[in-house]
């Protein structure tokens, strides 16, 4: 539930500082959302935006559940401050589709059953697309080590390096699966 500026104040008597004007530009579209300078960029998609794909997992940055792109780079929307996202091109797991087809690496995940309860799903298949991309899926070592930072409580991580390995091998140009 989120707690607008001036109930938060009459809780706690303490006021934070005002709202300003950010302009984000989410999947290929550009909004303007006033927000508190200290509100992260997984509050402002899921609260502001109602992009609600991306997860707040540990809310600390070690869990992955909350992974986005900014400029096609990994990075943990939860630790990152939605006015620092302002000039960048963000993509989350609802832009990952297109025209209304499954990316790649997103039926990879079906075809293996590797979501499990999916909470982590979304940051887990934003962050397998991105390493492929980054040439970071060679060997099952450099999947392991590069996918870390996703954690899954389901313990569903063969079926995920079995998807992973579907994609990267069926990649020919190295644009992670698309």
């Amino acid at each position: 539930m989120a707690i607008n500026q001036s109930t938060a104040a009459a809780v706690t008597g303490v006021q934070g500082p005002e709202s300003v004007p950010v302009s984000l530009s989410v999947n290929g579209s550009t909004y303007v959302v006033e927000l508190e300078p200290r509100v992260s960029l997984l509050d402002a998609l899921r609260e502001h935006l109602d992009l609600t794909g991306s997860k707040k997992g540990c809310d600390q940055g070690t869990c992955g559940a909350c992974t986005v792109w900014q400029d096609g780079r990994r990075v943990l929307a939860c630790l990152t401050l939605a006015m620092t996202a302002e000039g960048h091109e963000i993509s989350t797991i609802e832009g990952v589709a297109q025209d209304g087809e499954l990316h790649p690496m997103q039926q990879a995940f079906i075809d293996h059953d590797a979501f499990q309860c999916g909470y982590c799903t979304p940051g887990q298949i934003m962050s397998a697309i991105a390493l492929i991309r980054e040439g970071n899926a060679t060997t099952d070592a450099d999947i392991a080590e590069h996918m870390s930072g996703n954690l899954c409580r389901c313990q569903a991580y063969p079926n995920i390096h079995a998807a992973i390995r579907e994609v990267r091998d069926a990649d020919d140009d190295g644009d992670g699966g698309r």
